[in-house]
């Protein structure tokens, strides 16, 4: 071949390869377009990505982000309480400058009045600078952490691609994670959104598994599926991917509001003109975020010289087949214990604190070709002793009212670091009134009273479902240890229905106020009516203490009607910004269960789902039918989700109710999620005679609380023929 063929294919390869990778940059483009009406927030948003470090930020106006007045440098050494006091004191002096302005002066200025007027126009309007004296605000620089995550992304980078493109999602949406957590895997947010992807405990809840044993949000490879998965279903839902992209901040319902409120998709018109209660700095910012991180993300050296990435991380997996401590899996695989806590960041404290066990089920990783012997062989090597059949079992307390962490530790005999770890508390010094902690299994009665029972006439107890000795011990006032010698039983965990236990007298024990498992109904009640397969797994639980098949789950909202007008949204919930540290943030917190489940000052609860009257009789150890006297309802009648129902607190307090209530709850949607996830949405349109019973039971199984967090905008007692209804699809767990 001679030298100009040579030539020619070379430069016939090199155009090529141009022309497509142009054709793939306009595609991107095509997709991802970056409106002129958001370059000055993009060149902004570069600024403080590249040229400000984290010692230093911006003082500059939050509407027009054109206008920055000065770069704050602050000196080495300046704790996080003197900084804030200077930027308060740099932005009210720079604000008083702007009212004293506003007010005409434009000669005779101060050096700082006529730096602050030259960053607006000449022809700037006294009522300008008038609205600009309320706009002042800091921005934090983050140029060292952006490019601690450049380096750091190399780790991840073609994983979160591959996801993403399998997923249907544009594969530059690999930047996202540089706005959220700056590629940084256990980064924790002051909001609690947690892991490279920042997702907060709700919306993590709705994909992957996120609890006080394992937490998902902290595994790149699950949180970044779940992360492309909610990316296409606001892109489903919303129809761009600048909406989708930017509800990753503000929820898809959020931004559905807009475009309703504006009539456009045009994310730059949203951004210009949305003036939403909800839609602040960081909603209003997300997308041009993430274009400028993008832009930085494809031109990495232009911007910090050459950058080093971290290799690709790379593991092997393997499924563990029992329960097992973490020392037991250290020496069965042959790694230390740091070596364990790097590879498996998911896995929570409470499983190295030895308040929980490494669970069943759980894809152990371990570095690269560690395994000298087939999994199944290594596990095989580990004695039948350190083998748990079960995984330790949580108990609950509700926070009172002068309650500290250590009071509470001292009084059930654990330690405060066990509780600060199993409940993912950020500062043993943050609980509040009213919030319910998770107790370890070992921990004792504590010594609160409780409500008693009577014990029987002839002195002999017969085991019922859900019993545990604890459970017997406490309503019954005596200790477990009387139980155990009176009984001669050998093992304490082991009771079998309808055993008989004699009960202790003459032994008045002080027993705690943790929540009892519920119980579960006696033979001679009858089931509640089958319910669809797929939820099956939960809906048995939730059938478990149903006294009665009159109290059937029926929700309390109408079959819809034929009304022309649909009803304006008021939001519910949305989801926080997804910043580090000190990154903008919203004040609306969203929870995954938006339901009430608390007692009101008239002994009233509002009716939930998966709730009967069978299962308020149980928590409150009294008969169904003195709850069918106190509201009016007839043998036959079923009680509605959303009805008010009066309680009878004369045999437990309202706060063990409640306690029995959570509990319950809270092992209904932990075990939902444990078994099923979120694979998709589908939209579906009300029609006459539909009801939220039969959607979420019968049309398409999926459970009444899942529904309700995917709809936060909707009025469940007042839906109306058209109204548009996010339905969550489900599959069911790999693992």
């Amino acid at each position: 071949m001679s030298r100009f063929a040579l030539h020619t294919i070379l430069v016939s390869l090199a155009a090529g390869i141009a022309l497509a990778a142009s054709s793939s940059l306009a595609a991107a483009e095509e997709k991802l377009p970056r409106p002129a009406s958001l370059e000055d927030n993009v060149r902004f948003w570069t600024r403080v990505y590249t040229e400000v470090e984290s010692d230093g930020g911006l003082i500059h106006d939050s509407r027009d982000l054109s206008v920055v007045y000065e770069t704050v440098q602050f000196p080495a050494g300046l704790s996080f309480r003197a900084r804030q006091r200077k930027t308060e004191e740099i932005k009210k002096q720079t604000a008083a400058a702007l009212r004293l302005l506003a007010q005409g002066r434009r000669s005779n200025l101060t050096p700082d009045q006529a730096r602050i007027l030259s960053k607006w126009p000449k022809d700037v309007s006294d009522r300008t600078l008038r609205e600009a004296a309320k706009n002042v605000r800091f921005q934090l620089g983050q140029a060292d952490r952006f490019e601690e995550g450049l380096a750091r992304a190399g780790a991840w980078r073609g994983h979160i691609e591959t996801v993403l493109s399998a997923h249907g999602v544009p594969p530059e949406l690999v930047a996202l994670p540089h706005v959220e957590s700056s590629f940084n895997p256990a980064a924790y947010s002051r909001v609690g959104a947690a892991g490279l992807w920042q997702f907060t405990r709700g919306t993590g809840r709705l994909f992957m598994r996120v609890d006080n044993v394992v937490d998902e949000r902290f595994d790149v490879h699950r949180a970044s599926v779940a992360a492309a998965k909610l990316l296409k279903g606001n892109y489903e839902r919303l129809g761009t991917w600048p909406l989708a992209i930017n509800a990753y901040n503000h929820g898809p319902a959020g931004m559905a509001r807009a475009v309703r409120e504006l009539g456009t998709t045009d994310i730059g018109v949203i951004v210009a003109r949305y003036d939403g209660r909800t839609f602040g700095f960081a909603s209003r910012n997300f997308y041009a975020e993430f274009l400028a991180a993008l832009e930085i993300d494809r031109n990495a050296e232009r911007y910090f010289g050459p950058i080093r990435p971290q290799p690709t991380w790379e593991s092997d997996t393997v499924v563990l087949d029992h329960f097992y401590e973490p020392a037991t899996l250290e020496r069965a695989f042959g790694v230390d214990n740091a070596t364990l806590r790097e590879f498996n960041p998911s896995l929570r404290p409470s499983v190295w604190t030895g308040s929980k066990y490494v669970p069943r089920g759980f894809a152990l990783a371990l570095p690269k070709n560690t395994l000298k012997l087939a999994a199944s062989e290594a596990l095989a090597s580990i004695p039948a002793r350190q083998r748990k059949a079960e995984q330790h079992r949580d108990r609950y307390y509700k926070v009172r009212r002068g309650d500290t962490l250590s009071r509470i530790a001292q009084r059930y005999g654990v330690r405060e670091r066990e509780l600060v770890s199993i409940n993912n508390l950020r500062s043993r010094h943050q609980i509040r009134a009213g919030q319910v902690l998770v107790l370890p299994d070992h921990a004792s009665g504590g010594r609160t009273a409780v409500a008693r029972s009577a014990p029987p006439a002839d002195g002999v107890y017969r085991v019922r479902r859900g019993d545990n000795l604890s459970v017997i011990a406490s309503r019954f006032g005596v200790s477990e240890s009387s139980l155990v010698v009176e009984n001669r039983l050998r093992n304490r965990n082991q009771l079998a229905i309808g055993q008989e236990l004699r009960i202790p007298t003459g032994e008045p024990v002080a027993v705690a106020a943790a929540a009892a498992p519920p119980k579960k109904a006696p033979a001679r009640e009858k089931p509640p009516e089958p319910v669809a397969p797929v939820v099956a797994a939960v809906a048995a639980r939730a059938a478990e203490p149903v006294a009665e098949p009159t109290a059937a789950v029926e929700p309390a909202v109408a079959p819809v009607k034929t009304v022309a007008a649909v009803p304006a949204s008021a939001p519910a919930h949305e989801r926080p910004p997804t910043q580090v540290a000190t990154a903008p943030t919203s004040d609306v917190v969203p929870a995954p269960d938006p339901s009430d489940y608390a007692v009101d000052s008239k002994n009233r609860v509002t009716v939930q789902a998966a709730e009967t009257l069978g299962h308020f009789a149980d928590w409150l150890e009294i008969a169904t039918s003195r709850l069918r006297h106190l509201n009016g309802i007839r043998f036959g009648e079923s009680v509605a989700i959303g009805r008010k129902a009066t309680m009878d607190f004369s045999k437990v307090t309202p706060e063990v109710f409640e306690q029995r209530r959570l509990a319950y709850h809270h092992a209904l949607q932990e075990e939902y999620f444990a078994a099923f996830e979120v694979i998709g949405t589908r939209t579906h349109t009300l029609r006459s005679g539909d009801t939220l019973w039969f959607l979420a039971e019968r049309k398409y199984q999926v459970p009444v609380w899942l529904i309700r967090q995917y709809n936060p905008d909707l009025d469940f007692s007042a839906l109306r023929v058209g109204t548009r209804m996010v339905i969550p699809e489900i599959g069911e767990r790999s693992s």
